[in-house]
């Protein structure tokens, strides 16, 4: 369904665990869901300004961008990054997005909220170094496994119909109030 209805893109139809002669964190189709990638686009959470954390005014100041292959989260903080992929969920289907286990294991947390009916867009992905150390998060592999639940008949009224605030949202997005 993914592929027929172009529901991801890229979508990789196998699960890919080698790239370019060495190993990589996998991503693709697994077994009862879709392994996403993260983009080399990274918002890294900084102090510097000694700004207050509001979700209904953050202070966009308070991120580093960065773009690189390799990402280097600080001890206790966080980064932001999207999908490589871009998504399009019908109307009957409901997306929860986990963490990998291989970063869950390293004290790196993958947080995304629930991809609801007809929600379309790159996913913004938050990634939490839980450690007193440096963290490393890499580009253009695996990070979160999405889990797709259909339901028998569509929803009532779906985030289009909303009109929700990260409709089409293409690369990182911070918070909008």
């Amino acid at each position: 369904m993914a592929e027929r209805e172009r529901l991801i893109k890229p979508f990789e139809p196998n699960q890919i665990s080698q790239a370019e002669g060495h190993r990589v964190i996998s991503y693709g189709t697994s077994s009862y869901g879709y392994d996403v990638r993260c983009s080399t686009h990274f918002k890294i959470f900084t102090n510097i300004n000694s700004a207050m954390v509001d979700p209904k005014r953050f202070a966009e100041d308070s991120f580093v961008d960065y773009e690189g292959e390799v990402c280097i989260i600080p001890p206790n903080s966080f980064a932001l990054a999207s999908t490589v992929e871009y998504l399009r969920v019908p109307r009957s289907v409901l997306v929860v997005c986990l963490g990998k286990s291989t970063y869950a294991r390293c004290g790196i947390i993958v947080n995304v909220t629930p991809l609801e009916p007809e929600w379309e867009g790159h996913i913004t992905l938050e990634f939490s170094n839980t450690t007193p150390l440096p963290a490393k998060v890499y580009a253009n592999e695996g990070v979160a496994q999405l889990v797709f639940f259909e339901t028998d008949e569509p929803c009532e009224t779906s985030y289009a119909d909303r009109g929700g605030k990260y409709q089409k949202q293409t690369g990182v997005t911070l918070p909008r109030a």
